[in-house]
């Protein structure tokens, strides 16, 4: 048998995602950035040249999960987080009802990668159109914000 002479990539299709310990099963993930800093022109007099130096400043791009409504207990967590910070009639929490928790990268059913993601909180919370005439699966959408997501492993 032939040994392969490069390492393949990993695929897209083989993850999780884990809030507070909980793993919820989810369709996609997208916002996985390690962060981003602007960046300054500092102009010197006599010199014909910018410096191009860091704000100091790193900002964190919204995570976004896709998940099929299914009636399963995962459609109760997200719902119930959602009514911790937000209530039509009464008190709400807003961003003040934060979780921990991760996305984590599966290659053939085993833990290769995991993005750790700090103290989010869901900024808004979406169902998929209904269409008489499709036979779409129904999802929800969830933006959430954070402070801060790295690679752990």
């Amino acid at each position: 048998m032939a040994e392969l002479t490069f390492r393949e990539a990993y695929r897209t299709h083989g993850f999780a995602l884990e809030i507070e310990g909980v793993r919820c099963p989810v369709s996609k993930v997208s916002g996985l950035s390690e962060g981003k800093t602007e960046t300054i022109e500092q102009m010197d007099g006599g010199s014909p040249f910018a410096r191009k130096i860091s704000s100091g400043i790193v900002k964190f791009e919204t995570l976004v999960i896709e998940r099929h409504m299914d009636g399963s207990e995962y459609d109760k967590l997200f719902r119930d987080w959602f009514r911790e910070m937000f209530q039509l009639n009464g008190r709400s929490g807003g961003s003040s009802r934060r979780r921990n928790g991760a996305i984590i990268k599966l290659e053939n059913g085993q833990e290769v990668l995991r993005f750790a993601f700090y103290e989010a909180w869901v900024k808004s919370s979406k169902f998929a159109d209904m269409e008489a005439g499709s036979n779409n699966l129904f999802k929800q959408t969830v933006e959430m914000e954070h402070n801060g997501l790295e690679r752990v492993s």
